[in-house]
């Protein structure tokens, strides 16, 4: 999210934010048309929800009940719950599925056990991210895939040719696009996440390691997906669920007789992956950026590099064998500096541009200046230190590691 959501999470230590940059991801996936309603709108308006316009979809950016630095420290503290029923939701069946859709992503799925999923990405015939998504394997003929609103259209475009394709050949596969009317979608995050859906479940969620998913009654509702995933750096789950029934559950989430859970916005969402040091499709990723130059190359498994059979797998084990240009990275910023946003260009100390950032944001947690970007390789180590220019200013910075704070995901024990 750009600097209109984030000017809310601005404290002392992160400086003035100018008019000319809230130019905000709001805006800029906003659509032309009347946005629609996820099912939970009326509730989030009961609930004090500030909603703006977001990739088509009213959202709440926050609540009245806290600021946006106080839900993102709650989420880290407690736990919070976040409708993200904008986000696309696909079944794809049959028995060559498999197969369809690792013809256009670059995930192992064959090597995924039943009831496991991974974060992958497709790409274009140059290797460029068209989307990353999360693909679940349900079972060996069925998978379950979660995918960005902002890309929607793409998506279910590349998802139709290819099982049109693979149909023609006579092959076994279908595709089910599902309807934020019929179904929506949860994100439950932070440390009682888990321990407070567990009361409203039927199944142990123990064993549900990260990137695992099952079926199961949640408040009295059956047939929810329970994923164990997120875009936070929590431990936290996705939970989709019949429409009809997301009032009833989400009210049975924030019961405070069940746990100390809180509705979420999309500000706190955005700087709490940049805290992750996650991308976001349309800044930190998109069709001109490889994953070998998104440092995303754990998201081509090995199998199919060797297999060399993806969209783009040429221009990428290419990449893999000789190297890139330029790098993603993050960044920290000195004390008293002003927020680097999408479009801040970084300088070398000879005052050579050797990059550009594609997100940032005051970090809650850390109480410093964050950001994310590209930079020629040759400056990727961390610790590297360079100047942002942010509104003809130039201010101290140093490469960073990301994640910018730790994560908590819920590994399986080795």
């Amino acid at each position: 999210m750009q600097s209109s959501i984030l000017r809310h999470v601005v404290k002392p230590w992160c400086g003035r934010v100018s008019t000319s940059n809230r130019t905000t991801l709001v805006r800029r996936f906003a659509s032309d048309k009347t946005p629609n309603r996820t099912a939970l709108y009326e509730f989030h308006q009961q609930q004090g929800g500030k909603l703006v316009d977001f990739a088509g979809y009213w959202l709440p950016v926050q609540y009245s009940d806290q600021s946006i630095i106080k839900s993102h420290l709650y989420t880290r503290e407690y736990g919070s719950i976040f409708d993200v029923s904008h986000m696309l939701q696909t079944y794809l069946r049959g028995k060559d599925v498999i197969s369809c859709l690792e013809s256009i992503c670059t995930a192992d799925i064959k090597g995924l056990r039943n009831g496991t999923g991974t974060l992958t990405v497709f790409t274009n015939s140059s290797g460029g991210i068209l989307d990353d998504l999360i693909v679940n394997r349900v079972a060996d003929d069925v998978l379950y895939v979660v995918s960005n609103a902002s890309r929607k259209d793409v998506d279910m475009a590349n998802m139709s040719e290819a099982v049109a394709s693979f149909k023609a050949k006579g092959k076994d596969v279908s595709v089910e696009f599902l309807s934020s009317d019929d179904q929506s979608l949860l994100a439950v995050q932070g440390p009682n996440a888990v321990t407070t859906l567990q009361k409203l479940c039927t199944k142990d969620l123990s064993r549900l390691y990260f990137m695992n998913t099952i079926t199961d009654t949640i408040a009295g509702v059956d047939g929810c997906r329970i994923t164990r995933c997120g875009y936070t750096g929590e431990d936290g789950v996705e939970v989709s669920i019949p429409s009809a029934k997301a009032t009833q559950i989400a009210t049975a989430l924030l019961d405070p007789s069940n746990g100390k859970l809180k509705l979420a916005g999309l500000g706190a969402r955005d700087s709490l992956r940049v805290e992750a040091g996650l991308c976001l499709y349309g800044n930190d990723i998109d069709e001109s950026t490889t994953p070998v130059e998104a440092n995303l190359l754990w998201l081509v498994a090995k199998a199919r590099r060797a297999e060399n059979n993806f969209p783009g797998s040429d221009k990428i084990n290419s990449q893999i064998k000789n190297g890139v240009t330029r790098r993603r990275v993050g960044f920290k910023m000195d004390s008293g500096a002003a927020p680097a946003r999408q479009h801040v260009e970084i300088y070398n100390n000879e005052q050579q541009k050797v990059g550009e950032i594609t997100s940032g944001c005051p970090s809650p947690c850390l109480q410093q200046n964050i950001a994310i970007g590209y930079i020629r390789e040759e400056y990727k180590k961390p610790g590297t230190e360079i100047t942002l220019k942010v509104r003809d200013k130039h201010y101290h910075s140093t490469v960073s590691k990301m994640p910018f704070v730790a994560t908590h995901y819920y590994q399986a024990p080795k």
